[in-house]
C-alpha cells in the first residue's frame, strides 16, 4: 500500500496553503505521506512537498493537466490509485477540490468524507470530524473501505516544516484527450495585492452596517493596515459592494483565520456558518444584542464609522 496521498493544488506554480497543511497533519498518523501533482512542468516543485515530509512526490506532467479540468484529472487519478493502492488521498476543500473528489468517489464507488476539520486514518479506515448545522454541533464520520477519501477544510491544520526524502516518481500519463469534456479557454487572475481570502491569516469583513461603499472603504483601508485579506456578508455582496467572490458564509467561502473582524455584521447563522472556526473574532456593531457577540472574543458596541477610524489612527501610530 502507497499509504497517505496529498492531492496538490497548484496553479502555474503556485501551491495553496492547504497542501502543506494536509502534509503536516498526515506525519501523525503513522502512514507514508506522500503528495501527487499533476500539471505541466511541475516536477520541479517536488523539494517544496519534501520540506513538509513528502516521502515520495508522484509527478503526472502532460499537456492535458496544464489547466484543471475535472475529466482528465479524474481518470489520471483513477489510474494511480489502481496501480499504487494508497490508503487514503486527501483533497482541500476548494472549488476543484470538491469536484475532483465527488467525482472520483462517483468513479471508484468510495465512500467520501467532505469539509472535514479533524481527522484520523488507520489501517485503511478514516474517522473525520465535520461541523454540521451552519458549525452548531460537530459530526464524527467513518469512512472504510480503499483507499479513503476526504476533503479537508483550509486553515484547520498548521503547516510544518519536517523534511522527508521527497523521492520524485513520475508516473505514466492514463488520460488523454478522450477524458477531456470542458476546456478552459482562458484563466484570467483577479489581481490584488491582499491575501487570498481562504488562506488569509487575519481576515475584516464588512456587512450591512457599512451603509454602502463609503463603509467598505474603512473596512479595506483597515484590512490594508493589518495585511489581512477582505470579505463580506451576503448583505455586503448582495448590495454590490464587494465582488461575490469575497462573500463569506453558508453560500460563501469557509475561512478559518486566525483573527477574524466582523465590521457592522449581525451575526446571522448563514454567516456564522463561514468564520465560526476562526481561532479569534472581533466585532464592531451598534446592536448589543447581536448574535454575532456569542462568538466573539472581543466585541465593540460604536459605529463602525467611529470606530475603524480610531483603530486605523492607533495602527498608523
Amino acid at each position: 500500500m502507497a499509504g497517505t496521498w496529498v492531492f496538490v493544488e497548484q496553479r502555474d506554480g503556485n501551491i495553496r496553503k492547504v497542501t502543506y497543511e494536509m502534509l503536516s497533519e498526515a506525519q501523525k498518523w503513522g502512514d507514508e505521506v506522500s503528495a501527487v501533482v499533476f500539471g505541466k512542468n511541475v516536477a520541479g516543485l517536488a523539494p517544496e512537498f519534501a520540506k513538509y515530509g513528502a516521502a515520495k512526490v508522484y509527478v503526472a506532467d502532460a499537456d492535458v493537466f496544464a489547466q484543471y479540468n475535472t475529466g482528465a484529472f479524474v481518470a489520471q487519478m483513477a489510474a494511480m490509485i489502481a496501480e499504487y493502492k494508497p490508503n487514503a488521498v486527501l483533497f482541500a476543500h476548494s472549488f476543484n477540490g470538491r469536484d475532483m473528489a465527488s467525482r472520483l468517489a462517483q468513479k471508484l464507488e468510495l465512500g467520501l468524507a467532505t469539509d472535514c476539520i479533524a481527522a484520523d486514518i488507520n489501517a485503511g479506515k478514516g474517522v473525520f470530524t465535520r461541523a454540521i448545522y451552519a458549525g452548531k454541533a460537530l459530526a464524527k464520520v467513518e469512512v472504510a473501505g480503499s483507499p479513503v477519501l476526504a476533503t479537508i477544510r483550509p486553515g484547520v491544520w498548521s503547516p510544518a516544516e519536517k523534511a522527508a526524502a521527497g523521492e520524485v516518481v513520475n508516473v505514466a500519463v492514463a488520460a488523454g484527450a478522450g477524458d477531456v469534456y470542458q476546456n478552459v479557454k482562458e484563466f484570467i487572475p483577479s489581481v490584488s495585492a491582499r491575501p487570498e481570502l481562504t488562506e488569509a491569516d487575519v481576515v475584516v469583513s464588512g456587512g450591512r452596517g457599512c451603509k454602502g461603499p463609503e463603509g467598505i472603504a474603512l473596512v479595506e483601508q483597515l484590512a490594508d493596515l493589518m495585511g489581512a485579506a477582505v470579505g463580506g456578508s451576503r448583505a455586503a455582496i448582495d448590495s454590490g459592494w464587494l465582488p461575490h467572490e469575497l462573500q463569506v458564509g453558508q453560500t460563501g467561502k469557509v475561512v478559518n483565520p486566525t483573527l477574524y473582524v466582523a465590521a457592522g455584521i449581525s451575526g446571522a447563522i448563514q454567516h456564522l456558518a463561514g468564520m465560526s472556526s476562526s481561532k479569534y473574532v472581533v466585532c464592531i456593531n451598534t446592536d448589543e444584542e447581536a448574535p454575532i457577540f456569542g462568538i466573539s472574543d472581543l466585541g465593540a458596541v460604536g459605529d463602525l464609522f467611529k470606530v475603524i477610524p480610531a483603530l486605523i489612527d492607533e495602527l498608523k501610530k
